[in-house]
């Protein structure tokens, strides 16, 4: 997924069916749009519209349809924006809910592309409540485990983006797209200031978790394919090296704790970067959060699809902790996952969640429960990754898993052996023997059944090397898990 950054509005603005010819697949376009009658609407309203249809080339503010990305069939809602700031008056409306059923019908993926004002106010209350009916049929799409991509286009505001507009399992914006519930001329004339400036800009909403990204209409078919590629296409074989399970030598606790504690070690990222294909970052909650000490992807891990959600090692320090936040970009992950009915990921490496006001105010162990409640109640096929650390609440968030594997270095405990230490001893002198005591190594889960399978750490292993051989595990438990669901 590429991030482009712009300071001000897109200055070109592409019409619906500039936008298909840049996405779609040559001559696969195919029109579901069925003729809109307007006699009965009063003879001015008639002159709009006709005026609308002359500028714009589209007898409406949607067109709708059937095409082919990179080969593959998607159903197609494209907003104009040249009729009528591309509002949406109840034709226009019925054709999006229609086309939604139809593609739900035919077990077609759907990319929905905005550009519009809002609500027509020609049409009033009539036209309004019919957000309810394409979130209705979005809804059931979703329901029906279907894909719905959307990308929003410069600008889109009031109910379009308070209804088809942000119901996405993805959603991106056009670079400097202007993206907000209330269009910024109407809050400047009912408030007599204006709105502040960067707000609603795209690039703002991806920064805030509001949306995944930003994307520009030239990159919109390759994200499109990718994430299709995840998200229909069946597993690929696995191809990474896998290792013999009985060649674990012994350590000490504290040496793992020690171990796991170095950089350089492998983390999530190493992960992704070294044996996982057609990889798509979100980003955020959906609700206005994110924090990057947490990855969510589309992937295939060693050639199988899933949802993956891992804690980054990397970005956490004790200035930078795991936030609630991150527990919630979780909890989007584990959604995702059983609304699309992909396995889910999960990859615990963290020396413990935020402690702080900010964490308590916003609800930290109530976000630690609910995730652990929401693992253990999921339908699809779940693996929790034991990678490296794994502390406190923060770690036991996204460990309830069908499957839990483990590298052999990885260890599980409820506080860190410095902080157990503390409450023992009152001092952080006996953190080593602390470690011992609380029986945290992989191998003391795997005797009391927490772990499933352990991949061992051979003396000089490398990160790409235990990437390789954690997806390799991994690969094998999915299979496993998805042949027997």
């Amino acid at each position: 997924m590429t991030t482009a950054v712009s300071s001000t509005p897109t200055q070109q603005r592409r019409g619906a069916e500039d936008l298909l010819h840049l996405v779609l697949d040559e001559r696969s376009w195919e029109s579901w749009d069925q003729p809109i009658d307007i006699s009965g609407y009063e003879y001015a309203y008639q002159q709009e519209l006709r005026a609308a249809q002359e500028r714009s080339g589209t007898d409406e503010s949607v067109i709708t349809g059937r095409g082919r990305v990179r080969g593959r069939p998607v159903a197609v809602v494209a907003n104009e924006f040249k009729f009528l700031a591309g509002s949406i008056g109840r034709d226009a409306a019925r054709r999006i809910t229609a086309t939604v059923r139809r593609a739900t019908a035919e077990r077609l993926p759907v990319l929905a592309t905005t550009a519009s004002g809002g609500t027509r106010m020609q049409e009033g209350t009539p036209a309004f409540v019919e957000m309810i009916e394409i979130s209705r049929a979005i809804g059931a799409h979703r329901a029906a485990g279907l894909p719905y991509l959307v990308h929003l286009g410069h600008p889109t505001t009031g109910g379009v983006y308070a209804s088809w507009g942000s119901l996405g399992h993805v959603t991106v914006a056009e670079p400097g797209a202007l993206v907000g519930f209330l269009g910024p001329k109407v809050f400047e004339a009912l408030h007599g200031v204006p709105f502040p400036p960067g707000v609603q800009q795209a690039e703002n909403l991806a920064a805030k978790g509001v949306i995944d990204a930003v994307v520009a209409v030239e990159d919109l078919s390759e994200l499109i394919d990718r994430a299709l590629r995840v998200l229909l296409d069946r597993p690929d074989p696995p191809v990474a090296p896998r290792r013999d399970p009985t060649a674990l030598a012994t350590h000490t606790a504290w040496h793992s704790v020690d171990l796991t504690r170095r950089p350089g070690r492998a983390g999530v990222r190493d992960l992704l970067r070294h044996a996982a294909t057609d990889t798509l970052r979100l980003r955020g909650t959906d609700d206005g959060e994110r924090d990057d000490t947490i990855v969510v992807a589309l992937t295939r891990l060693d050639g199988q699809p899933c949802v993956l959600v891992g804690q980054d090692r990397d970005r956490q320090s004790p200035e930078r902790a795991m936030g609630p936040a991150a527990l919630r970009e979780a909890r989007r992950a584990m959604n995702l996952a059983e609304e699309l009915r992909l396995p889910l990921v999960t990859v615990i490496d963290t020396p413990g969640a935020e402690l702080s006001v900010a964490a308590e105010e916003r609800a930290m162990a109530g976000e630690i429960a609910r995730c652990i409640a929401r693992m253990a109640r999921m339908q699809v096929p779940t693996l929790a990754v034991l990678l490296g650390q794994g502390c406190g609440g923060g770690a036991l968030a996204l460990l309830p898993a069908r499957r839990v594997l483990a590298a052999q270095h990885a260890w599980l405990s409820p506080l860190s052996p410095e902080g157990a230490s503390v409450i023992v001893h009152g001092d952080t002198a006996h953190a080593e023997s602390m470690a011992d005591r609380q029986q945290i190594r992989a191998v003391d889960l795997a005797a009391i059944g927490t772990v499933h399978r352990i991949v061992p750490e051979p003396d000089g292993d490398d990160a790409p090397s235990l990437a390789r051989a954690i997806a390799a595990e991994s690969a094998a438990l999915l299979i496993t898990m998805c042949s027997q669901s």
